[in-house]
């Protein structure tokens, strides 16, 4: 009898151990299924999630209720990457020109005006590059007078300068005007316009340029 009370006692210590380990190996499956942990991720939204129901911040994003959403880091309309206005460009400008003469003036006077239609403000300073296209070649416009101060055009605004040439008044045909050249300051894109001015320069020896061009505002401004 004893020996028989060993042997069940024996048998109850394994079936409680069998019992155990069961027990451990279903918890353990719990804790590594798969399953489980991805449907604690879709309940949960991640950490970054900016799906609907998050209130976190977005992967990246600010928590800072959205001070910065929107912010323009870049610089701004009319402006280079220092933050200062621009130069006007040739594309952005309307270039027109017109004959300024007035009778009993001893020189002739073209006025060229630009007009900024870019759509935002920009700077203008110094002399425009002017050349004359004739029959007997191109004549290059020489500087005259003191540059003013960089100037900023307005969208929308208008800026002006003179050229001056001599008449010709020597009874010849004289050398024929085709064309007038203008480049902005600052740029090398030209545009070509009308000559609006006299027909003909008088014929030079050559010793210099007959015509002359002055700073940019030197035929005034207007709105």
């Amino acid at each position: 009898m004893r020996a028989r009370k060993t042997t069940l006692a024996a048998l109850a210590v394994v079936a409680g151990l069998t019992l155990t380990a069961c027990q451990n190996d279903g918890d353990d499956a719990a804790q590594t299924d798969p399953s489980s942990a991805a449907s604690a991720s879709a309940s949960g939204g991640g950490s970054g999630s900016s799906g609907p129901g998050s209130s976190g911040p977005a992967s990246g994003g600010s928590d800072k209720g959205g001070s910065d959403s929107g912010k323009d880091t870049a610089a701004g309309a009319g402006a280079d990457q220092s933050g200062k206005t621009a130069n006007c460009r040739t594309s952005g400008l309307k270039i027109t020109a017109i004959d300024n003469f007035i009778d009993g003036d001893p020189q002739g006077t073209v006025a060229v005006e630009m007009k900024n239609t870019s759509g935002q403000d920009c700077v203008v300073a110094g002399f425009a590059g002017v050349d004359l296209k004739t029959d007997a070649g191109t004549i290059s416009a020489e500087r005259k007078g003191a540059p003013a101060d960089p100037y900023v055009l307005k969208n929308g605004k208008t800026i002006a300068f003179g050229i001056n040439y001599p008449l010709n008044e020597t009874g010849g045909s004289g050398v024929r005007v085709t064309g007038l050249v203008v480049t902005p300051p600052n740029e090398t894109k030209p545009v070509i316009l009308a000559w609006p001015g006299k027909p003909s320069l008088p014929v030079t020896d050559g010793s210099g340029s007959p015509v002359t061009v002055g700073p940019i505002g030197s035929a005034g401004q207007g709105g």
